[in-house]
């Protein structure tokens, strides 16, 4: 059985990883020429994603790069007052370690036998057991699984379903270097996540394993044509910054100091998501994986999702290998409940965001009592 597997994100990858720790065979086609093509984004929050990495046989190896202090936040109102400071002791179980996640792709990219992955390899339509590719090659395929995002070409074959517009609209920034740099601003974020939440707008800084401060400035039930229409000079980092100081009245000058301090990266990014709870007919042949099947808001779930797709999938094929509709239609069936409640959560989280006393709320959330933990 030839599988082809669209995407060599973590969801296409954990599923390889598993297929070859099953003595079963996979090719991964990634439209990216290599590995390093392009930045792979900040820091993720590995919780029941571990269980797939212990499928994959990984575990050992993802625990010697993940940071347990990345566990640590903090979470304040734009006037500076502190309302939740949480430190990991080190010697805290890895729960919920955070991990860069191009080392994590790595890590899977290199369990994975050389030839495994073919790079340059734009998918653009299948029929008649075959795949085509933007090169004009081609390639069998008995089953075919999308692991291609957002906006993958694989999905139109199973749902007409497409991602939508969730009201929010985020630009990324960034402090290299932060503690030779910055170091009060460093000591101000700390080792793991710094939340400033409220008046329809978040600040989310993370320190990432190479050094640097990432830094999301979302803006909350803003229109799709938001980033087009804000007065925001992107291709001017300096006014760019400016600008975004200029939107934060009121806020504590440490804060912004921040956003004054970052380098002359700026990327504005729409946010979309998949309806929740999306479903279609098992068909035999074609399945998805991660955000291809389920995108959902970014507030922590995806990558645990994609990873758990791949990993389950990977166990269903290799429990049915002479009858792959079965496996197919028995990981469908499991996924579609498990990304369901995920999304319904993520959905819920989402709300919390977007509402005016968001700080307070999020507050309750992590520490129903509201007592300050310092």
């Amino acid at each position: 059985m030839a599988i082809a597997i669209i995407g060599a994100g973590l969801g296409g990858l954990a599923l390889a990883r598993v297929l070859h720790v099953h003595g079963i065979d996979a090719v991964v086609y990634e439209r990216e020429p290599s590995r390093t093509a392009r930045d792979q984004g900040g820091m993720l929050d590995i919780h029941s994603g571990q269980r797939a990495l212990r499928e994959a046989g990984l575990i050992d190896q993802f625990y010697a790069i993940a940071r347990g202090a990345g566990q640590d936040m903090r979470l304040l109102e734009p006037d500076g007052t502190l309302l939740l400071q949480e430190d990991t002791p080190d010697d805290a179980p890895l729960e919920r370690p955070e991990v860069d996640r191009a080392d994590l792709r790595n890590l899977l990219l290199d369990s994975l036998p050389q030839d495994t992955v073919r790079w340059g390899h734009a998918f653009t339509s299948a029929a008649g057991g075959l795949l085509h590719f933007a090169d004009g090659s081609s390639a069998p395929c008995d089953l075919l699984v999308g692991a291609d995002g957002a906006q993958s070409r694989v999905r139109p074959l199973l749902t007409d379903a497409r991602p939508a517009h969730i009201g929010q609209n985020v630009v990324e920034i960034g402090i290299p270097d932060i503690d030779r740099t910055h170091p009060d601003l460093a000591t101000m974020v700390g080792r793991g996540n710094y939340w400033v939440l409220g008046d329809g707008l978040s600040l989310a800084a993370q320190r990432n394993g190479d050094g640097r401060v990432r830094i999301g400035l979302s803006f909350y039930n803003t229109a799709e044509d938001w980033i087009a229409n804000s007065g925001i000079p992107f291709d001017d980092p300096a006014a760019a910054r400016a600008r975004l100081i200029d939107m934060l009245p009121g806020w504590d000058p440490r804060i912004t100091a921040l956003i004054a301090a970052c380098d002359d990266t700026v990327v504005p990014r729409s946010i979309t998501a998949l309806p929740t709870g999306l479903t279609w007919p098992s068909t035999s042949g074609v399945t998805l994986v991660g955000d291809a099947a389920h995108l959902m808001p970014p507030v922590g779930q995806g990558a645990n999702m994609a990873m758990l797709d791949g990993a389950l999938l990977g166990l269903a094929l290799a429990a049915h290998p002479d009858d792959h509709p079965a496996a197919v239609e028995e990981y469908e069936h499991e996924m579609f409940e498990r990304t369901g409640a995920a999304a319904r959560m993520s959905a819920d989280m989402q709300e919390l965001l977007m509402s005016p006393d968001a700080a307070q709320e999020m507050l309750a959330f992590f520490q129903p009592d509201g007592a300050t933990r310092r």
